[in-house]
């Protein structure tokens, strides 16, 4: 899938995104977070293809909030989050996954 992204919006504190479909889907900061692709999340992989995973401390707080956000590569949106996260690259067909689970709405 190569999805095509219109528009990003913040409507109160839930990112808004608007698909050249015509599909749009709102999700919350904490949702984004919490599933942030970035390695931090999911881990790393090295040389050999074995994958270590990250040892997770820290909580996501209910108030986490979206304070930014910038287009990379017109493939991907790398989002800015009130604790400092911004290394996840949500790819645009990652977000569009995301949009169909529950929660993200």
């Amino acid at each position: 899938m190569n999805a095509v992204l219109q528009r990003v919006d913040l409507i109160g504190n839930d990112l808004a995104l608007r698909w050249a479909d015509g599909r749009e889907d709102f999700f919350t900061p904490e949702f984004l977070r919490r599933n942030s692709p970035s390695a931090e999340n999911v881990g790393e992989r090295d040389l050999t293809g074995k994958v270590f995973l990250p040892h997770r401390t820290q909580q996501i707080s209910a108030d986490i909030r979206i304070i930014g956000w910038q287009v990379v590569g017109g493939y991907a949106l790398q989002i800015t989050f009130s604790d400092g996260h911004r290394t996840g690259l949500y790819s645009f067909d990652y977000l569009r996954r995301l949009g169909k689970e529950p929660q993200s709405k």
